[in-house]
């Protein structure tokens, strides 16, 4: 077979991301593993999967903008902070100790060694009956299948 090296293959599933969405007001932010980067309609793309029982879930759909981050890994556990705790009934970002940055129409984190500016384009939710038996029985048996959330990258910070 010949070789291909995609580092955006394994961007999110080995060194996670955050996905965060809202305004200086409100906004939540979560660790993500699944996740792409590509094009769609000949524009760059982010592409996240949040499953609807999320905190964040609420501000993605409610916000044009979102932004995915990603850091060093000194802040693994930190980043498991702000995957295995809700914003429901935790403040996260005083937790982990992490800086906001507030951009015009979205939220990143100062740790972060990229940001990826995101305007959302398309919003999809996944269809249980499409999705594989080995799938749906290890990650769909209690929960609503994921949202995909696309959005245009217009900058990277």
């Amino acid at each position: 077979m010949k070789e291909f090296n995609a580092k955006s293959f394994e961007v999110f599933d080995r060194e996670w991301a955050l996905v965060t969405a809202g305004t200086k007001e409100s906004c939540n932010a979560m660790t993500v593993s699944w996740g792409g980067l590509g094009t769609l309609w000949g524009k760059p793309v982010a592409t996240v999967y949040v499953k609807p029982v999320r905190y964040t879930w609420n501000f993605l759909k409610e916000n044009d903008y979102f932004t995915v981050s990603f850091y060093d890994e000194q802040y693994r556990k930190a980043l498991g902070v702000f995957g295995s705790k809700s914003g429901r009934d935790t403040d996260k970002v005083k937790e982990t100790g992490f800086t906001p940055v507030y951009l015009e129409n979205a939220v990143t984190f100062r740790e972060a060694k990229t940001t990826l500016l995101c305007r959302k384009i398309y919003t999809q939710d996944l269809d249980i009956d499409a999705i594989p038996d080995f799938a749906r029985d290890r990650y769909y048996t209690e929960e609503a299948p994921h949202t995909m959330f696309i959005g245009e990258v217009i900058d990277i910070l």
